[in-house]
């Protein structure tokens, strides 16, 4: 009889099987992108850490640790970047002495929509994407409202008249992420 019991438990256990994997950091790429009236800035996030479950082979949730203080701007250069840089890094935008990460935590993944907490300046809010796996790899676009994250600098939806200084709230950001195996 324990015999069986034992047999059971590991059949089930093969047949439900679920693993946790950390991510490749150094093969992982967020690449953000924020609009204004007059043109468009981008760069690139990087990644602290990752970590997700798989089961079947399939994702099934996720957590993400992004580097706000080495984040990039990559259309511009010389003084006019890291004007921009530290005009990001304040509280402006992510106050990054005080909230230097931001998170990611993949709650659920049916198909390929994902349901996610973001966490950027101490504050969470629900995030819906798209996501597309090719063996190891994942990748998407995610776009969030920064003005949910307490982002307003530049928002005509909560400062009139900004004319052509107005800055879109919804930031993209295009992602891969990679397994390792």
């Amino acid at each position: 009889m324990k015999k069986l019991i034992l047999t059971a438990a590991a059949l089930a256990l093969v047949s439900f099987s679920s693993f946790g994997a950390e991510v490749d950091v150094s093969k992982s790429e967020f690449k953000w992108t924020g609009k204004k009236v007059t043109g468009k800035h981008y760069g690139k996030v990087p990644l602290k850490s990752g970590t997700v479950e798989m089961k079947d082979g399939k994702l099934v949730s996720g957590v993400f640790v992004a580097d706000l203080k080495n984040f990039t701007v990559d259309d511009l250069e010389g003084e006019w970047a890291q004007k921009f840089l530290t005009h990001m890094k304040s509280e402006d935008f992510f106050e990054m002495k005080k909230y230097p990460d931001a998170k990611l935590k993949i709650k659920s993944v049916k198909g390929n929509k994902a349901t996610a907490d973001l966490t950027i300046k101490g504050k969470t809010n629900e995030v819906k994407f798209d996501i597309k796996q090719e063996g190891n790899t994942f990748s998407g676009k995610l776009v969030f409202d920064r003005t949910k994250f307490g982002m307003i600098y530049g928002s005509d939806s909560f400062i009139k008249n900004l004319g052509d200084k107005a800055i879109e709230n919804d930031v993209t950001v295009d992602y891969k992420f990679v397994v390792k195996k």
